[in-house]
């Protein structure tokens, strides 16, 4: 019998399926009754979850890829369940569309294209392409500038890329992680104000998240700000750049390409926009590494209690229990929990042999190891400490 139930909103690759083993039972969770009490996890990669009901059961979510804007990320917080994304295991699909962008952002290739299939009748097709291939002249992007607002997994890859293809790179990111910051080379020029990205800079692409802070963040004043004919190229999300103050900008001319791979039906119809139909992570390979990681991020927390790369809850582990049980508590970030916690165990003269402890933002996470099993009084004690959201027993 398997241990564990995981339900799938969209096909997830085999290989991220295969991760889970022998001893966890998959079933379609777009199937009628697939998602009845006694499912653990789901996997998921774009299904609307906002209006979804999900039983009680369920602990925690992993979405194969980086953006989680169709979870409701707070308030399955507030319930205890902890949604995992996949941050670094599609970069590099999306990196090769970025640079593919630029290409095609600079060279007219798309419509070389269109006139050859529109001239494919021609008996005379190979003689009129050296008289009309002058139409579609563009530029090469060695030796211009590349701006990269956003430094994390994605455009840290497009600017090393970048300076390989012999392009000047500046990037611009206050939240720059460590870890992140010993990947990018040492040729990239890191500037402090955003402005120098869009007065310095050819092109400019963005890899930030959509937030309330970030939405709209490319709109008129930032544009007004740019070189004349600069391309702007949006792999990100389709709200961080104003679609109305784009459409002016590539009017004038003042932008002379903008790529995105979110169309609308602004962008779609939008003279000088290249829209491409979300295709960034659209590889077997990104699909495959997204799948893989989000399956290997449920397998760890159901088993071992150990969060990496949540969007809702702090990165917290332990490795594998090594006590008669371990007791993971989710909670809310405020005063006096972990002694309210520690209070109970030590009533019951239970011995803590191994315990962490992380908080981030409006919630924290507790593991503890304990010298054994709390008993279903004991364990309803924590459940009714007040901010507790959910207890895990395992072992």
């Amino acid at each position: 019998m398997a241990k564990h139930t995981v339900a799938t909103l969209n096909n997830i690759a085999q290989a991220g399926l295969a991760e889970l083993g022998p001893d966890y039972a998959v079933v379609d969770g777009t199937a009628e009754g697939a998602l009845a009490e006694g499912v653990d996890a789901i996997l998921v990669r774009s299904a609307k979850m906002h209006d979804m009901a999900l039983p009680d059961s369920v602990r925690a979510i992993g979405r194969a890829g980086a953006g989680t804007n169709n979870i409701p990320v707070d308030e399955l917080a507030e319930k205890g369940v902890v949604v995992f994304n996949t941050p670094g295991a599609n970069a590099n699909g999306v990196k090769e569309l970025v640079l593919c962008g630029m290409l095609i952002a600079s060279r007219d290739v798309i419509g070389g294209v269109e006139w050859t299939q529109s001239n494919s009748d021609s008996p005379t097709l190979a003689k009129d392409v050296e008289k009309s291939k002058k139409k579609f002249a563009g530029n090469e992007i060695a030796g211009h500038s590349l701006g990269v607002i956003g430094l994390g997994n994605i455009g840290s890859e497009v600017a090393n890329a970048a300076l390989d293809l012999g392009m000047k790179v500046y990037g611009y990111d206050p939240f720059l992680s460590l870890k992140t910051a010993w990947t990018i080379s040492r040729r990239v020029v890191h500037v402090e104000n955003i402005d120098d990205i869009f007065e310095k800079c050819d092109y400019i692409t963005i890899h930030v998240p959509l937030t309330d802070d970030t939405k709209g963040m490319i709109g008129a004043d930032q544009i007004a700000r740019m070189r004349d004919g600069v391309v702007v190229l949006n792999f990100a999300r389709g709200g961080l750049v104003d679609d109305d103050a784009m459409a002016q900008a590539l009017l004038a001319s003042k932008v002379r390409r903008y790529v995105t791979d979110f169309p609308n039906e602004k962008t779609a119809k939008m003279k000088g926009c290249i829209a491409i139909p979300h295709l960034g992570a659209s590889t077997e390979e990104s699909e495959e590494n997204c799948a893989v990681m989000a399956a290997q991020e449920l397998v760890d927390y159901l088993e071992n209690g150990n969060i990496k790369n949540s969007v809702n809850y702090p990165a917290c582990q332990m490795g594998e229990p090594k006590a008669a049980q371990r007791v993971c508590v989710l909670h809310r970030n405020v005063p006096n929990m972990i002694a309210s916690m520690t209070s109970v165990f030590g009533a019951a003269g239970i011995n803590i042999e191994d315990m962490t402890h992380k908080a981030r933002g409006n919630t924290a996470y507790a593991i503890y190891d304990i010298s054994r099993p709390l008993t279903e009084a004991e364990a309803a004690e924590v459940r009714a400490i007040p901010g507790v959201f959910r207890v895990v027993l395992l072992g």
